[in-house]
């Protein structure tokens, strides 16, 4: 029974770590056929801190006034160990989860007395699993926070809310794709490329 028990553990604890390293390699390459010539705006921002509503605000209002512009966005990968950090920890949170549903005494696998706070948390797994999953979606969220707001035209930066503090204004952020596409665009009249409207 308790091999029964562990087997299943291990199985659950393997999927839930395949799951999550699959996650993370959805992106899609583009093919050079498939890929769009032409300026790049591209947005690189933090979910955690909810700029995604403000980048699809931005790409609206970009759209308007340049309608053949490129504009891709992603989430800003936090710098350091952080993401890695918080990964391991969504990992040790459904592992814990699953040990404490299924009633597993790990501690005594490893000839360890079961502490009171491992008692109470499969005497009372409902409460335990959720006061575990909203703790560690917590400290995952303080991790990957980074509170990111990057700008970059053809892999050039061009403004950064970590340096400024600030997101740019639309009316800034028009002044710098201006820049950029008369800057790239010197010897053509940018207004016959369909860029300025």
């Amino acid at each position: 029974m308790h091999k029964g028990k562990l087997s299943l553990l291990l199985f659950v604890s393997l999927c839930a770590v395949v799951i999550q390293i699959n996650a993370d390699n959805d992106e899609v390459p583009l093919t050079k056929l498939g890929a769009k010539t032409g300026p790049t705006l591209k947005f690189f921002y933090c979910y955690s801190c909810g700029y995604r509503k403000v980048y699809e605000e931005y790409v609206g209002i970009i759209r308007q006034k340049y309608p053949d512009l490129q504009i891709d966005g992603e989430n800003f990968t936090p710098p350091g160990y952080n993401l890695l950090i918080a990964k391991i920890l969504g990992t040790v949170r459904i592992v814990i989860i699953v040990l404490i549903i299924s009633g597993v005494n790990i501690f005594q696998r490893f000839g360890q007395p079961e502490p009171s706070l491992w008692r109470w948390c499969i005497d009372n797994r409902f409460y335990a699993c959720v006061i575990i999953f909203f703790l560690c979606n917590a400290v995952e969220g303080q991790l990957v926070a980074s509170g990111a707001f990057e700008i970059h035209i053809n892999d050039i930066p061009v403004w950064s809310k970590l340096e400024t503090g600030r997101i740019p204004q639309p009316p800034e952020l028009f002044q710098i794709i201006e820049t950029h596409l008369h800057m790239q665009f010197l010897d053509v009249d940018v207004g016959k490329i369909g860029f300025n409207k």
